[in-house]
């Protein structure tokens, strides 16, 4: 476990396995990632990683290419999945460019052998690069098709023995309807895995969803248009949804 500096606030979680989408780093411009969106997420990471804590990120490839849109549009699945893939290197990549120029120490390791630009996921490698105070990316998912990055995350979190899987949205948490169409939608601060799955309620996809409830990795649910939400999440305070045994 790396040393917090001293006269940093006490976190509640020391390592944490960061879940972001790939549409995140769109922002609000037509190119696939924005540079003022990226900079705003490196930002609120190297906050949470100058408090001391482990981070490990896990990004989809949604801003480039989605599997399930082009099985829709005529591309066979798999190779959709694939390309979905090499989707999340190019924004893992980016990601660590713009975390080191802002001094953060970054290993990005992929699923897919691809030893030009990544290393390869080794479970022993990575948590010593945690524990040496480096952030790591896990990229192209768990390496195999049918997979979602959802499912990535809560593989990575349980392998790390992570403290909690943060997923960062664009709505700030979990609610009992489709906030957008009912006004009268009410949001949980918290709630079990069991009422979760009773409600139907869209936490994650299936498969993630009973990896975090079968090696009990809690779930927070919340806005990362906040640009001190990761920060506020890490210190305990009350934010998003927690989903939790």
């Amino acid at each position: 476990m790396s040393e917090i500096p001293a006269g940093t606030p006490s976190v509640k979680y020391k390592r944490i396995v960061l879940k972001l989408s790939g549409e995140v780093l769109r922002g609000k411009s037509a190119d696939p990632i924005d540079a003022g969106t990226l900079e705003r997420i490196c930002l609120q990471v190297k906050e949470i990683h100058d408090l001391g804590v482990q981070i490990g990120v896990v990004i989809g490839g949604g801003n480039i290419f989605r599997g399930l849109a082009g099985e829709k549009r005529g591309v066979d699945r798999t190779t959709g999945d694939y390309m979905g893939m090499l989707a999340t290197v190019i924004n893992s990549l980016a990601l660590m460019d713009c975390l080191e120029k802002m001094g953060v120490t970054t290993r990005v390791q992929s699923a897919i052998p691809m030893n030009q630009v990544a290393e390869p996921f080794i479970l022993r490698r990575a948590m010593r690069h945690l524990e040496k105070g480096r952030v790591v990316i896990f990229a192209a998912g768990t390496g195999n098709p049918y997979f979602s990055t959802d499912t990535t995350a809560a593989l990575r979190a349980s392998e790390m023995r992570a403290d909690i899987i943060m997923k960062a949205t664009k709505v700030d948490g979990i609610y009992d309807k489709d906030p957008k169409k009912y006004p009268d939608a009410i949001r949980y601060d918290e709630i079990s895995f069991v009422d979760a799955l009773r409600q139907r309620l869209n936490v994650m996809d299936s498969t993630a969803f009973s990896l975090c409830l079968d090696n009990n990795v809690p779930i927070l649910v919340f806005d990362l248009n906040d640009p001190h939400a990761i920060h506020k999440a890490v210190l305990g305070e009350k934010i998003g949804t927690l989903v939790r045994s």
